[in-house]
């Protein structure tokens, strides 16, 4: 079974950096899809960025330039660096993983950026 825990939320001013981190158990993570999502109040949940097991990334328009998803599958563990952050980016950040068919969440953490 897969489980995967954020960390790193917080407030912080816009144009200031935070990075969020997600640990995630079981021994196959190293050949697994990984990806954050986030959910600002009263929106849906959409894609912020992706990373496949090879290192290849896709990123949401809106945070291309500013947001970086890596990867340390010693560690078994994905980062997000979001700079340059907006008020906009405000919004709870989830890890995602698609998993036997499913999909695979975290609880999430806060972001708050304020202006």
């Amino acid at each position: 079974q897969v489980q995967l825990v954020e960390s790193g939320g917080g407030l912080v001013q816009a144009g200031g950096s935070l990075r969020l981190s997600c640990a995630a158990s079981g021994t196959f993570f190293s050949i697994m899809l990984m990806g954050w999502y986030r959910q600002a109040p009263g929106k849906q949940r959409e894609m912020v960025a992706r990373i496949t097991s090879g290192g290849s990334t896709d990123y949401a328009d809106s945070v291309k330039g500013r947001f970086t998803i890596s990867r340390d599958s010693g560690k078994n563990t994905v980062y997000l660096q979001m700079n340059s952050l907006k008020s906009e980016d405000t919004a709870v950040y989830y890890c995602h993983a698609p998993w036997l068919g499913g999909d695979v969440w975290g609880k999430g953490t806060l972001v708050t950026v304020s202006s």
